[in-house]
């Protein structure tokens, strides 16, 4: 009995030592420590993009030229063209240097003439959908200055049926040089950062030459042979507005605009 007795004490200590020592499973995976999740990435948040101010303010102007243009900025082209007939053929008259056109009473041409400041640095504006258009037609680029906002559709013809090349030359955008065969007479583009003017040109024939303006938002214009601009849907505000030729330089003015109501900003360049 003795004996009995001892043997069933031994055989409970036993199993009470085997569950001790991890025989639960369920025990030992309370005990397992939860792996800690992953942080939150901590990299830089993006700039908070404001809304684009709207506004009815309207900016109206005419740009005039001061002094005797050089006979170099209105010089003939007709020997250089002579080298290609199909340029010199569409002209009636002797075709005439782009590089300063003027109108009747001085009015100065091909003038880009956008707001510097006073802008909303992180507003964002919708890109037009609307292309702008620049043809070789005569072997000149016309318009000769043209502006667009960034990301805004360029559209670059050839209607002269001959071999031209585009050589866009911005600073911050990236440098392209396309060539346009009568057979490829039509180049898209897209100019991505906003970068105020800069040259195009076409190696093929060195007399042409024009120029582009790029802009993150949509208050600039370029004056026509009349030497008039308008900038329109400006909010209230206090603006630098810079008037930029390529050949007498730039002239900034600071206007303040009420919404509802038309101001104008003249200016008048000079060689000097």
């Amino acid at each position: 009995m003795r004996k009995r007795l001892v043997v069933v004490v031994f055989m409970v200590v036993a199993a009470l030592i085997f569950n001790g020592c991890g025989g639960n499973d369920k025990s030992e995976k309370r005990r397992r420590p939860v792996p800690k999740r992953p942080s939150a990435s901590t990299g830089t948040k993006p700039v908070a993009t404001a809304k684009a101010p709207t506004g009815t303010a309207v900016i109206i102007g005419e740009i005039t030229f001061e002094g005797k243009a050089p006979k170099k900025w209105t010089k003939s082209l007709a020997e250089e063209m002579a080298v290609e007939s199909a340029c010199f053929a569409k002209y009636s008259d002797d075709p005439i240097s782009d590089s300063i056109v003027l109108g009747k009473e001085s009015q100065l041409a091909n003038v880009f003439v956008h707001v510097t400041k006073g802008v909303p640095t992180n507003a964002k504006y919708a890109t037009p959908s609307e292309p702008v258009m620049i043809d070789q037609d005569g072997c000149m680029y016309r318009p000769h200055v043209v502006g667009a906002m960034a990301g805004q559709e360029i559209n670059i013809l050839n209607s002269d049926g001959i071999m031209h090349n585009v050589h866009a030359l911005p600073e911050k955008n990236a440098e392209f040089n396309r060539a346009m065969p009568k057979t490829n007479n039509t180049y898209s583009h897209k100019f991505e950062e906003a970068e105020p003017i800069f040259p195009i040109k076409c190696d093929v024939h060195p007399w042409m030459g024009g120029y582009i303006g790029i802009s993150n938002h949509p208050f600039f214009n370029v004056t026509g042979t009349d030497g008039k601009f308008e900038i329109k849907n400006l909010p209230t505000g206090t603006y630098d507005v810079e008037a930029w030729h390529e050949k007498l330089g730039t002239q900034t003015q600071t206007v303040t605009v009420v919404d509802g109501k038309t101001h104008t900003l003249n200016f008048t360049l000079s060689r000097s």
